[in-house]
C-alpha cells in the first residue's frame, strides 16, 4: 500500500464533541504515523466510539481540525472515505447471504466490475481462511470466522488506514489471537490501524502507541512502555537459599517486605539493567548468592486504574460514546 502523502497519517488537533449538556470529546489532540497501530483506550462512555465516528466521516464534530492523509476531514470527506475502511463493534455482514456473496456485494457497491468482484472476493476468501465456507451462509459461521469475514470486507476496497472498534470482543482467545497476527500483516503491508478495544492485553500486544481517554479527554499517550513507567508499583523480588542468607541480605538492602517462609525479600524498583547491575553487586561483593530474581514492573491494567479510577473496561458497551 502506497500514497504519495507525506507526515503523520491522521493529524487530530482540538476535536469536540457534545451531545446537548454532555461532552463527549472536550478538545483532544492526536497523531498517527503510517504503518503503525494506534490504540485508544478508556472506560465505557469516555469517547472512543464517537472519535471512530467521527474520523471516518459517519458523524461531524461541534469543532476541531483532521487531517487523513493530508486531507482536511470538514473540507474533503469523499478523499477520506477513499483511503479508510471501518471494522465496527457489530458485524456488517448479512447473515443470510454466503460469505462469498457478502464480498461480491461489498465489491459491487465499491463499483468493482463483475470479474474483478470475483477476483477480490476469492483472494479475501483465501487470506482470511475462510475458503472453504465461501458457499455458506454467514449464520452457519462461527464468532471468530464473522469477524474474520467483517474485516475482509473492509479490505475489498484496499484501504490504507483501518478503523477496528472492538474487533475481538466476544471472541475466544483462539479466534483473538488469529486476529492479533492478521493485524500485524495488515500493518507490515503499510497499513495504519486505529484500534479501539476492551482488552489491555490486545493494546499491549499490537499498539506502537496508546491514547487513554476518560471523561473526553486524553489523559496520557505514549508507548505501552512509557505508560507503564508513569504508575508506581514496580518491585524486585530476591529468592535465597536458606535463612541465614535472607537475613544477611535483609540487612544490606532494606527491603520493603520480606517472607521468611518462602525466603524471599521485595525490593521497589522498575527493574532496569543499571539498578539491577548495581544491587547483584551489592551482594556478590558481600558474598550473598541469590537463588532467583524477578521483575514485577506494572501493568496496563494499572496504567488503567491509576489513569481513569476504572478497574477495566470490559463493561457494556457506551451508549452513544
Amino acid at each position: 500500500m502506497t500514497t504519495n502523502h507525506t507526515g503523520p497519517t491522521i493529524q487530530v488537533h482540538g476535536l469536540r464533541k457534545s451531545y446537548g449538556r454532555q461532552v463527549v470529546l472536550d478538545g483532544i489532540d492526536f497523531e498517527i504515523a503510517q504503518g503503525t497501530v494506534f490504540s485508544m483506550l478508556g472506560p465505557n462512555g469516555a469517547g472512543k466510539t464517537t472519535t471512530v465516528q467521527i474520523l471516518s466521516t459517519l458523524i461531524s464534530p461541534d469543532d476541531g481540525h483532521v487531517f487523513v492523509e493530508g486531507h482536511d476531514l470538514s473540507r474533503e470527506p469523499d478523499a477520506v472515505r477513499a483511503a479508510i475502511g471501518v471494522t465496527g463493534q457489530f458485524s456488517a455482514t448479512d447473515r443470510f447471504l454466503t460469505g462469498e456473496e457478502n464480498l461480491v456485494l461489498m465489491a459491487d457497491l465499491r463499483h468493482m466490475g463483475k470479474r474483478e468482484g470475483r477476483r477480490r472476493a476469492a483472494e479475501l476468501l483465501d487470506r482470511f481462511d475462510l475458503a472453504e465456507a465461501a458457499g455458506k451462509p454467514v449464520s452457519t459461521y462461527s464468532g471468530g470466522m464473522q469477524r474474520r469475514l467483517d474485516l475482509a470486507m473492509t479490505l475489498v476496497g484496499d484501504p490504507r488506514i483501518i478503523f477496528l472498534d472492538e474487533p475481538t470482543a466476544g471472541l475466544d482467545p483462539r479466534s483473538r489471537r488469529t486476529m492479533w497476527q492478521i493485524v500485524r500483516d495488515l500493518v507490515a503491508s503499510g497499513v495504519t490501524i486505529f484500534l479501539t478495544t476492551q482488552y489491555l492485553e490486545e493494546a499491549d500486544h499490537l499498539a506502537d502507541r496508546i491514547a487513554v481517554l476518560d471523561h473526553g479527554k486524553l489523559v496520557a499517550q505514549g508507548t505501552a512502555a512509557e505508560l507503564k513507567r508513569l504508575v508506581p508499583g514496580g518491585h524486585i523480588s530476591l529468592q535465597f537459599t536458606d535463612a541465614a542468607v535472607l537475613e544477611k541480605a535483609a540487612l544490606l538492602l532494606k527491603p520493603t517486605s520480606r517472607d521468611d517462609e518462602a525466603l524471599t525479600l521485595q525490593l521497589p524498583g522498575g527493574g532496569d539493567v543499571r539498578s539491577l547491575k548495581s544491587m547483584l553487586d551489592r551482594l556478590a561483593e558481600a558474598g550473598i548468592e541469590v537463588d532467583g530474581l524477578t521483575v514485577h514492573t506494572p501493568d496496563l491494567d494499572d496504567v488503567f486504574l491509576a489513569l481513569t479510577g476504572h478497574p477495566d473496561t470490559t463493561q457494556p458497551q457506551e451508549a452513544i460514546a
